[in-house]
């Protein structure tokens, strides 16, 4: 160290002023943001925030699935429902070790953990910095929805400036300038969202998301979301006995996009379509929604364009399964065959019927 001193002139590397005036004491804020480069002072302030107690510092178990060590002792549905909001609705990916995550997950995971946790006052250092800016600017817009939920007040300090967009900040303070604003001055870009009719050739795309393997569904009309050319979301339609009524499956979101509402929006739109008559039958048709999902099932149940229709908690008979499709099968061949059926699960299932803005059934 004596050489570097005479090097280059420097006494010590450990004094660091830094004068910050931020006027944020009162309770009229959820959300504000320290911004600047690295080396700023963004830390510093934050550890100077409510006297250094509220600074974020997540514990995970090891070797312990996330939905199991979010909140040990946590409400399943609380857990899962901060998990979705946060864009880490993979089902499989709750499924895994914090340590096994990849930086996204960890990233979403984290945020999620806040979210159960609920802390009255909490600053979060190096928000967003390891992670790819798709996933750390549409993770920002989901975390700012759920937590202002809380009720609580949380700052977060990154030196990113992509985020303050979809963060949608009630103060910014900048580090590089000193300049504190306040008020609603950031709002979140639209997405503009192009959907194509199709097959399943994306399906390969998606089926890794999907939370089970399952083939193809029989004469099925597929469709892709896309957002400046880059897959975003998939479902596939297909039609119950006599064209009374189409079915919607294989909903997928790609995980980068989870988060900011696109894959109910997606949904929704071609629900309308098939209920407007604009399928390949040109006949209007409502449309019957299964799922498994209980983030996505929360937020069907309180839309006001969907009922729900039925809950089971499992599968129906696989006996009779397994007899209606050998009598099929011989009506149609001639010829017995030994059907292994379907059905006989122990997953729960919620139906749920899109009425769009016809009211309630």
């Amino acid at each position: 160290s004596e050489r570097v001193k005479s090097l280059f002139n420097v006494e010590s590397g450990a004094n660091f002023d830094l004068d910050a005036d931020l006027p944020i004491d009162d309770k009229d804020w959820s959300i504000g943001v320290v911004v600047g480069p690295s080396g700023s002072g963004k830390s510093s302030i934050g550890k100077a925030l409510w006297k250094g107690k509220a600074l974020y510092k997540p514990e995970w178990e090891k070797r312990v699935p996330i939905i199991d060590s979010i909140t040990p002792n946590g409400d399943f549905n609380t857990v899962t429902s901060a998990l979705a909001s946060v864009g880490l609705g993979s089902v499989p990916a709750w499924l895994r070790p914090y340590e096994v995550l990849s930086n996204g997950e960890q990233f979403r995971a984290d945020l999620a953990k806040v979210i159960c946790e609920r802390p009255e006052q909490v600053v979060i250092d190096e928000f967003s910095s390891v992670v790819d800016r798709q996933i750390a600017t549409i993770g920002a817009g989901a975390f700012q929805k759920a937590y202002r939920r809380t009720g609580g007040q949380a700052v977060l300090l990154t030196c990113h400036y992509d985020v303050l967009e979809w963060l949608e900040p009630d103060w910014v303070y900048d580090t590089a300038t000193g300049e504190f604003l306040r008020g609603c001055l950031w709002r979140r870009p639209k997405i503009e969202m192009q959907i194509h009719q199709t097959n399943w050739q994306f399906w390969p795309t998606f089926e890794p998301h999907h939370y089970l393997k399952l083939p193809h569904m029989i004469a099925a009309t597929n469709y892709v979301a896309t957002v400046n050319g880059e897959l975003v979301a998939h479902v596939a339609f297909s039609t119950r006995p006599g064209l009374v009524e189409a079915r919607a499956c294989r909903l997928v979101v790609m995980p980068e996009w989870q988060g900011a509402g696109v894959g109910l929006k997606f949904l929704n739109a071609i629900c309308e379509m098939w209920r407007q008559g604009k399928n390949r039958y040109d006949k209007p048709m409502p449309t019957l929604f299964h799922t498994s999902h209980p983030g996505l099932c929360a937020v069907l149940r309180r839309h006001p364009k969907w009922t729900q229709v039925s809950a089971n908690l499992y599968g129906g008979s696989k006996r009779k399964s397994r007899l209606s499709i050998s009598a099929s099968t011989k009506k149609k061949t001639g010829k017995q065959i030994n059907s292994a059926g379907f059905g006989g699960h122990f997953r729960a299932v919620q139906g749920f019927r899109y009425i769009g803005d016809g009211g309630v059934e």
